[in-house]
C-alpha cells in the first residue's frame, strides 16, 4: 500500500493528487441535478413566441403567446409570472391582455407615462371578466394554463405589448434577455430567445395569408429537482389477497417535527385548524399539511380489488393532504404493461401516452369536467377515485412478484414516491410466508431437541 507521508519522496505530489480527488468526490456528491428531461415526455416544453406584428415611431408592437406544450403538466392558480431582461433602454407605453407588476422609474417621461420602465419587467395575465377592451384572443385567464392532452384550446396564453426606444427596423431591434418563467413557483428553466421564420396569420374570410414582421422563440423546459426539495407526492399498495396495507415509505416529503419547526403539520381533530388554514399573515401557497408518517401533500393508493376469469380490476384514490391548495384540473400518468389491455374506467377521462414507439403502457387520467376535476383540499371531500377494468393477457399477465402494481406514478407532472419493491404485497402462497414458517418450525424443534437434551 502506498504511504501519503510527507517525508517519502513525491508525497506531495501524492498527497495534492489525493486531497483534489477528495474535492471532486465532494463537489460531486453535493451537486444536485437539474436534468429537466422527461422520459415519459421527451418533447415536452413551454414556448414563447414573440412577434412584431407592427412598427412605431420609436419601436414595435408585438403579440407573444406561450404554448404547453406538455403532456401533463399544466399551470394553475395562481398562475404563471414571465420576466426578462431589456437589451437597451426599452420601455412598455401599453399591454393588453396583461399588465407587469411594477410600474419603474419613469420620471424621465413627462405628459404620456409609459406603462413600465424597469429593465427587467415582470409580466402577469390579466383575470377573467377583464373589460373587452383589455383583452386579446387566448387573454385573461388568470395565469392559468391547461396540459397539451388534456385541453388543447386552453393551452395557449397571449398578451400585446407596445415597446418603446427600441429601434424600427428588423436590423436595430435587439432582442430581450435572460427569460425567467415562474408556474407559480420554481421549476422552469428558459433558454435564449432565438430568431425564427416569421409567423404566418390566415385571414378570417380564409383567402390571405398576412405573416409577422420578425418573430423570435424562447423554450423553457421543467425540471423537478428546481422546482421543490422535497418530493410533492407519494404511492401506496394493497391488494385482496394480502391483508398488507404497504403505506408511503416514511418521512418522504419531510418528517413531523414539533420541537424545531412548530406548525410543520396539523392533526385534523386540531381545535387551531381553522386559524392556522387562514390565519393573518399565512401564505395561501405555503402548504399546511395533516400530520402523517409520510408528510406528503397528495397520496396515491393503488388497491388491487377483484380478480375474474378473464379480467381483474383496480381501485385509485388520490387523496389531498394540505389544507391551504385546491388542485385544479389535476391529472394522474400512470406506467403499467397492462395499460394496453384497458377495458374500462369509471368517472375518469382517459388517454394513452405513447413515450415509446410501439409500447402502450402509460396512461393519463383526469377529472371529469364539473364532476371531478376539482382535488379539494384536506377534509372529508379532499379525496377523487376511480376503478380500472384490465382484460387479462395471459401471456403475461400475474398477480406473483409485484406485477399487478405500478411502474411509475405522476401527480401534476412531478414523480410519486413508490414504496420499495420488497415491501410490495405478496401472494399467501409465494416468498416471505413460507421460509419465515419454515425457520419457524426448525427453531421449534431446535428448542425442543435442547430441552429434551438438558433432561437426559
Amino acid at each position: 500500500m502506498e504511504s501519503f507521508s510527507l517525508s517519502a519522496s513525491g508525497s506531495i505530489t501524492k498527497l495534492s493528487s489525493f486531497a483534489l480527488l477528495l474535492v471532486v468526490l465532494f463537489f460531486c456528491s453535493s451537486f444536485t441535478s437539474t436534468e429537466a428531461y422527461d422520459a415519459l415526455d421527451p418533447t415536452g416544453n413551454i414556448t414563447i413566441k414573440w412577434d412584431v406584428i407592427s412598427w412605431t415611431p420609436d419601436g414595435y408592437v408585438a403579440t407573444v403567446t406561450m404554448y404547453n406544450f406538455q403532456q401533463y403538466r399544466h399551470i394553475q392558480t395562481p398562475g404563471w409570472t414571465l420576466g426578462w431582461t431589456w437589451a437597451k433602454k426599452e420601455v412598455i407605453w401599453s399591454m393588453m391582455g396583461s399588465q407587469t407588476t411594477e410600474q419603474g422609474d419613469c420620471s424621465r417621461y413627462k405628459g404620456n407615462v409609459p406603462h413600465c420602465c424597469k429593465k427587467d419587467p415582470t409580466v402577469v395575465d390579466l383575470l377573467p371578466g377583464t373589460p373587452y377592451n383589455q383583452q386579446i384572443a387566448n387573454c385573461c385567464k388568470g395565469g392559468v394554463l391547461s396540459s397539451w392532452v388534456q385541453d388543447q384550446a386552453n393551452a395557449a396564453s397571449s398578451f400585446q405589448v407596445s415597446v418603446g426606444a427600441a429601434g424600427t427596423t428588423n436590423k436595430t431591434v435587439k432582442l430581450p434577455k435572460n427569460f425567467t418563467l415562474r408556474a407559480p413557483g420554481p421549476g422552469y428553466t428558459c433558454g435564449p430567445a432565438k430568431i425564427v421564420r416569421p409567423s404566418k396569420y390566415l385571414t378570417a374570410d380564409k383567402r390571405r395569408v398576412t405573416q409577422a414582421l420578425m418573430t423570435w422563440n424562447i423554450t423553457c423546459t421543467y425540471s423537478q429537482f428546481l422546482a421543490q426539495k422535497t418530493p410533492t407526492c407519494c404511492v401506496s399498495l394493497s391488494s385482496f389477497y394480502n391483508d398488507t396495507i404497504v403505506n408511503c415509505p416514511t418521512c418522504t416529503c419531510g418528517c413531523q417535527n414539533n420541537i424545531t419547526e412548530p406548525g410543520s403539520c396539523v392533526n385534523p381533530d386540531s381545535p387551531y385548524l381553522a386559524s392556522a388554514v387562514a390565519g393573518p399573515g399565512k401564505s395561501s401557497n405555503a402548504p399546511l399539511v395533516q400530520c402523517t408518517s409520510h408528510m406528503c401533500p397528495i397520496r396515491v393508493h393503488w388497491h388491487v380489488k377483484l380478480n375474474y376469469k378473464e379480467y381483474w380490476r383496480v381501485k385509485i384514490t388520490i387523496t389531498n393532504f394540505n389544507y391551504r391548495m385546491n388542485y385544479t384540473l389535476w391529472n394522474l400518468v400512470v406506467q403499467h404493461p397492462n395499460f394496453d389491455n384497458v377495458t374500462q374506467l369509471f368517472s375518469f377521462n382517459y388517454k394513452s401516452l405513447t413515450p415509446y414507439a410501439g409500447l402502450n403502457d402509460t396512461a393519463m387520467l383526469w377529472g371529469v369536467k364539473f364532476y371531478n376535476d376539482l382535488l379539494t383540499q384536506a377534509g372529508p371531500y379532499g379525496n377523487v377515485q376511480s376503478e380500472l377494468l384490465f382484460r387479462k393477457d395471459q401471456s403475461t399477465f400475474t398477480f406473483e412478484k409485484g406485477w399487478a402494481f405500478p411502474r411509475r406514478i405522476y401527480f401534476n407532472g412531478d414523480n410519486c414516491v413508490m414504496p420499495p419493491p420488497d415491501a410490495y404485497p405478496w401472494l399467501p402462497n409465494a416468498g416471505s410466508r413460507p421460509i419465515s414458517s419454515l425457520l419457524h418450525s426448525a427453531f421449534t424443534i431446535l428448542s425442543s431437541l435442547v430441552f429434551l437434551l438438558a433432561f437426559a
